[in-house]
């Protein structure tokens, strides 16, 4: 984002704050830390529900490290049943690419993520140190 910097920082593990500003723009958060981006991360199923269901108990307790890390804000399958969402913050892209490769539907080939940056201009009280102001 030309002509802005990020200010807020990541405190260490277990909360995050994100904040982008410059000219006209200001957000909240804790200042010290590294840098925390907000991602959706989309999952495809890739293969049929029963290989699905097969690593289903791993990927749980791969989604709780996430939450117990920090990493994840909320997740859940989509309607019809052939993928899930996953609302994250990280670092950077890269962290975020590390992580998904990590989960166990992906090293049992049974999904295929789609990961999308995005600023949160509006959100929940609960996330609201998540929020960027644009001006």
């Amino acid at each position: 984002m030309k002509g802005f910097r990020r200010l807020n920082r990541v405190p260490e593990r277990g909360t995050c704050a994100t904040a982008v500003a410059g000219p006209g723009r200001s957000g909240g958060g804790a200042a010290g830390g590294k840098l925390a981006i907000m991602f959706v991360l989309e999952l495809s199923y890739t293969a049929p529900l029963e290989a699905v269901d097969a690593v289903l108990e791993a990927h749980v307790a791969w989604l709780d490290e996430q939450y117990a890390a920090g990493t994840f804000l909320a997740s859940g399958r989509k309607n019809p049943r052939d993928g899930g969402v996953i609302l994250a913050v990280a670092d950077d892209r890269a962290r975020i690419e590390e992580i998904a490769a990590g989960d166990p539907f992906v090293t049992a080939g049974v999904c295929a993520y789609r990961v999308t940056e995005f600023t949160a201009t509006k959100t929940a009280p609960g996330l609201e140190r998540y929020r960027e102001t644009l001006g």
